[in-house]
């Protein structure tokens, strides 16, 4: 019998499914799932959260009304551990989701703790707290090492990634080509400050010309349509506007758009990084490649994609853009967000610290 009968039987009086426990919780899980779509959230959101339930409960080896406070300890420990240890952050969004979930099971308005009282004896309780999860206490949370890559490490790494498209076609080898489009993927990455999805998101018809700046054509401005959302919402959208700081990078994006992306035949694909199967650049290939890049330009191994974000953020404070405009081009909904990732070069600061000193000690028209 499948967990979909079984959760059927449920609602039948004196119906006993043949894996009763098995199907309470799969009834739960489906209600939960219910109740976010209610909420409006994202598709992909509820499905993320549904996997995180049914991980602890493959942890704890036992159902809802069984669970202990103990249980989540045991479990956060284990996250922290092993090989690849979970961040903090991605640590407390399990907690937040068991939390919801367990808040959603002993509800009195949804009959859970009524039907596990009368078949099981037990009741669900709720198990996390503040004493035994991770609490939000700062805006950044990142490792120290994720930092914005400086003017001299964007060269050695977009030189490296140059270097390798030369390389291989003086050998003649394969992969040219896919080299030159992921070259300009982390060029555009960068000279528009962009995450990973957004950036892989981008289809043709996604580069917009802007009225103000009528010499780049149809490159005037990306318009991102898989931004971050918020509180598990639909993405947001925004435009990102071209900036004359990084002419280089949309020459080179035209010349992708009118020379190199027809080579990779996508027919009527929208996508604006195709590869050759016809499918598009995926998040998994994008994060080792610019690892490999990184490498091979000897770059800390700290550094990742979104380094690239980072050091766009800082770029543009350093040429001297206001943090409202910054802010805006990236997609930060609260400037406190976009102020964390302002770490300046020393370069930049020393010459605000000599142009200070000029002012205060040195002011217009004394001798």
């Amino acid at each position: 019998m499948s967990k979909d009968a079984e959760v059927l039987l449920l609602r039948q009086p004196g119906v006993v499914p043949l894996h009763e426990d098995a199907a309470v919780f799969s009834g739960m899980l489906d209600g939960f799932s219910r109740q976010q779509v209610s909420r409006g959230l994202a598709k992909q959101t509820i499905q993320m959260r549904r996997w995180q339930v049914q991980r602890f409960q493959r942890f704890a080896d036992s159902y809802p009304w069984e669970w202990l406070p103990g249980d989540v300890e045991d479990f956060t420990t284990s996250l922290f551990s092993g090989p690849r240890p979970l961040s903090r952050s991605t640590v407390r969004i399990y907690h937040l989701t068991l939390r919801a979930f367990c808040d959603f099971i002993t509800d009195q308005r949804y009959g859970w703790v009524a039907e596990c009282r009368s078949r099981f004896g037990s009741v669900p309780t709720q198990v996390c707290f503040e004493w035994n999860t991770v609490a939000h206490t700062v805006d950044f949370e990142g490792t120290p090492g994720r930092r914005p890559l400086d003017y001299d490490e964007l060269d050695a790494l977009f030189a490296v990634a140059d270097a390798r498209v030369e390389t291989l076609r003086q050998q003649g080898r394969k992969g040219a080509l896919a080299a030159l489009r992921d070259a300009q993927l982390l060029k555009t990455t960068y000279a528009w400050g962009l995450r990973r999805r957004e950036v892989l998101g981008l289809d043709v018809v996604d580069l917009r010309t802007n009225a103000k700046t009528p010499q780049w054509g149809r490159l005037g401005l990306l318009h991102v349509r898989h931004g971050k959302s918020s509180k598990g919402s639909i993405p947001k959208r925004r435009s990102v506007l071209s900036l004359p700081e990084f002419d280089w990078a949309i020459d080179g994006l035209r010349v992708y758009v009118e020379q190199v992306r027809e080579k990779f035949s996508p027919g009527n694909h929208p996508g604006l990084w195709p590869t050759e199967r016809g499918t598009r650049v995926g998040d998994r290939y994008l994060d080792r490649r610019f690892a490999q890049l990184r490498d091979e330009a000897e770059l800390s191994s700290e550094l990742t994609l979104h380094s690239l974000r980072h050091s766009y953020v800082t770029h543009l404070i350093e040429l001297g853009y206001a943090e409202q405009f910054v802010q805006t081009q990236v997609g930060h909904a609260y400037a406190s967000t976009t102020a964390i990732y302002t770490s300046v070069t020393d370069d930049y600061r020393n010459r605000v610290l000599a142009a200070a000193i000029d002012k205060f000690y040195f002011p217009e028209g004394s001798t």
